[in-house]
């Protein structure tokens, strides 16, 4: 299935995940598609990372067989702005991205994870319940960023949609759990038909600065001691950002089936499905940048205790994924990190 004569709503636009989807839907559809793309373009990391990425997509919806982008510069905590978008677009499937991330973060600044994680994804939930009114035919599918902070403290492995996510340690994942609870309930109340997408570790080239891939990068080219947390014995279930757009477009095409009570309401992990540590994944790095030129020998490394908000491991079950859609992600973390030293030479080192 194509998304022809579709409108389609990206919040968080100039994001990391944002970004990648929209440029997928864009290169890949003929040029009835209309991607809108809102994002307040905010300074938690270098705008101008942002604003190349936008760049891509304007330029790639310059040409007449590409379908139209129509970036708006703003917040969705603001619902002024989020009815008229919705009010003058009438967006048949959005894709809630924006999100304040960042576990750590959230210790320090718990008022933007309010204001965007809970306050922002309200009002897109408002706005899927009124396009119906007057009998239109509104939102035909809200797809949604979850996280694997969710499982907080949970010891069972691997993590499956049906445990029991009651037990967050970070502000950040308690987010991230109303999100999931908001959409239900509005579901149930409204008929929005909506899936929540649980996310583990995204990495690849354009990504967030603020991921600890990006600043063991920068310390390693740097030649700096790079700090490894529960003395690097932390596993994490790293998946490629090429396996998480393509995991969001499989979602979008296709609205939850209703569950027995008539809800059509769904939430799926999408992770690598092979958990890796800390340590393996720093040796993989340096191995990377060395086969690259950028560095002649690996770092010195500092062994630290576990910090507050983290938790030992990710691993993501994706059954239900393969079941539903026949489709897994497969990307092998040398092969994804090789991709990215790559992009991070040609970026920021030539």
């Amino acid at each position: 299935m194509k998304f022809s004569d579709r409108t389609i709503l990206i919040t968080g636009v100039t994001g990391f995940i944002g970004f990648y989807l929209a440029q997928q839907l864009l290169t890949t559809n003929d040029s009835s598609i209309t991607i809108i793309g809102i994002d307040n373009m905010n300074d938690y990391y270098d705008v101008k990372l942002k604003e190349n990425r936008l760049s891509i997509l304007e330029g790639i919806s310059s040409n007449d067989n590409k379908g139209t982008f129509n970036f708006i510069n703003g917040s969705i905590a603001d619902k002024n702005l989020v009815d008229s978008i919705f009010s003058q677009y009438k967006p048949t499937i959005v894709v809630n991205l924006a999100a304040q991330a960042g576990v750590r973060y959230s210790i320090t600044n718990p008022d933007v994870y309010i204001e965007s994680n809970i306050v922002g994804f309200f009002n897109i939930l408002e706005a899927c319940r009124h396009s119906y009114d007057n009998g239109e035919k509104g939102v035909e599918h809200l797809v949604y960023a979850s996280s694997s902070s969710v499982y907080g403290s949970n010891e069972k492995v691997p993590y499956s949609t049906d445990d029991k996510v009651d037990n967050p340690v970070s502000l950040y994942a308690a987010t991230k759990k109303s999100n999931e609870l908001f959409a239900h309930s509005y579901s149930k109340l409204y008929g929005i038909p909506s899936t929540g997408l649980r996310f583990f570790t995204v990495y690849g080239p354009m990504g967030r600065p603020d991921m600890a891939y990006f600043s063991f990068t920068n310390n390693i080219v740097k030649g700096k001691t790079i700090q490894l947390f529960n003395n690097g014995e932390m596993f994490r279930d790293f998946t490629y950002i090429d396996d998480i757009v393509a995991g969001i477009v499989n979602v979008m095409k296709k609205s939850p089936e209703p569950t027995s009570d008539g809800v059509k309401y769904k939430v799926y992990n999408i992770g690598n499905n092979q958990p890796e540590s800390l340590s393996y994944f720093v040796e993989t790095l340096e191995n990377c940048l060395i086969a690259e030129g950028i560095i002649d020998e690996p770092v010195e490394k500092e062994f630290l205790p576990m910090q507050p908000g983290d938790v030992y491991q990710t691993y993501a079950d994706v059954d239900d994924l393969v079941r539903d859609f026949g489709f897994k992600p497969n990307t092998s973390l040398a092969e994804g990190l090789s991709r990215f030293v790559k992009w991070y030479k040609q970026y920021y080192l030539q």
